[in-house]
């Protein structure tokens, strides 16, 4: 018998022990503080994020790029999806026939890489830094396959993910379905603050959203917006949702069903937490200003991929969209807390920190 049998291997976090970079864990993370070290792999500095409730696929990455930087050309088997917290540059995709596409983006840009394309990213200002934060489906690909060259190294193509040329203009195409799953399909989309979001009142008081099609990934995303004086209903759903803040400020709670206390995270540009597996949520804006959030996860509206995914975001099986289970309430067998059924602390928490932050309450619900 050996001395040191290998059992419950995890080899993403073997490859990652071995790429010498820093790695934070928390429950949540403002993303503008990491420490970031040289990345030999991409040749800038890098970091790994690892939140509480990341779940099984999905891993963060912040990329810092001085300034004039570029990374190395990379291809890799996992999908990922971009989101520039601060700075200016451009990225170049090559097809496998040569065909080249570059777009230049800024903060609040978000892009999906298409799968196993060459590319890379250039920071373009001689004067700041780029920094650049990415979720992947890395944790997945390496679990599955245990090997570094296959994924790293792999030489097939999947051409039908580049998608139309005009998705790396900023342009997509919109996808109507029902609220909450309205779906706009692209590869880069310019500002985040600036796209049009559509009403999805069952998740409360003026809620707004879209769902994104990126490069015809697994991997998902979404922006959600919250009005002035307004706050989201609460609900709960499986892990690897990474819930990044794009406009305003505010603040999340965190319980699991019968807890008598509270986890409190404050957010505002640049915060990311993943609330971890089942465990209710719920979002407060205490800003002036509308205040919209970003959420990546692995599985995605078009392929949920699991389960739990399915449940969540269409409600149902594959036989055709329904309401998602996250804005059905629980009283129906779904995931959401309805406002007159929350925990009266909460609408209280909520009026005191209005009051410091010098913001009106807009609930009709409490009226």
């Amino acid at each position: 018998m050996s001395d040191n049998p290998r059992i419950g291997v995890d080899s993403y976090l073997e490859w990652l022990k071995g790429e010498g970079i820093p790695t934070v864990e928390d429950f949540g993370v403002d993303l503008f503080t990491v420490d970031t070290r040289p990345w030999a792999r991409l040749g800038v500095n890098g970091a790994a994020v690892h939140l509480k409730g990341r779940g099984d696929f999905v891993s963060m990455f912040v990329l810092d790029l001085a300034p004039g930087a570029a990374t190395s050309p990379q291809r890799h088997l996992y999908e990922e999806v971009l989101y520039v917290l601060s700075g200016r540059g451009s990225t170049t995709i090559e097809a496998a026939d040569g065909r080249k596409h570059t777009f230049e983006w800024g903060p609040k840009s978000l892009f999906a890489i298409p799968l196993n394309t060459r590319y890379r990213h250039f920071n373009g200002s001689g004067s700041e830094k780029a920094l650049l934060v990415t979720t992947t489906s890395l944790p997945a690909v390496l679990n599955m396959f245990h090997n570094e060259v296959f994924v790293f190294d792999n030489p097939y193509s999947f051409e039908e993910r580049m998608g139309q040329s005009k998705y790396f203009s900023g342009e997509g195409d919109f996808i109507p379905a029902l609220p909450g799953q309205h779906m706009w399909e692209t590869n880069f989309v310019p500002d985040l603050a600036a796209i049009e979001l559509k009403a999805w009142d069952e998740r409360g008081a003026g809620s707004k959203n879209i769902m994104f099609i990126l490069a015809d990934g697994t991997m998902h995303a979404h922006i959600s917006e919250m009005q002035i004086g307004t706050y989201k209903k609460a609900h709960r759903h499986g892990a690897d949702f990474h819930v990044m803040c794009v406009t305003g400020k505010g603040y999340s709670l965190f319980w699991y069903e019968g807890q008598p206390d509270f986890h409190r995270v404050s957010w505002q540009h640049g915060t990311v937490f993943a609330p971890p597996d089942q465990m209710f949520h719920q979002h407060f804006n205490t800003s002036p200003t509308p205040s919209r959030y970003l959420a990546t996860a692995f599985g995605s509206l078009r392929y949920p991929f699991t389960d739990s995914k399915r449940k969540s975001l269409t409600g149902g099986g594959a036989d055709g969209l329904k309401q998602g289970g996250v804005s059905t309430s629980v009283k129906l067998g779904g995931a959401q807390i309805e406002f007159e059924d929350q925990s009266p602390r909460i609408h209280a928490l909520y009026l005191e920190e209005t009051r410091k932050a010098g913001v009106e309450v807009n609930m009709p619900a409490f009226r």
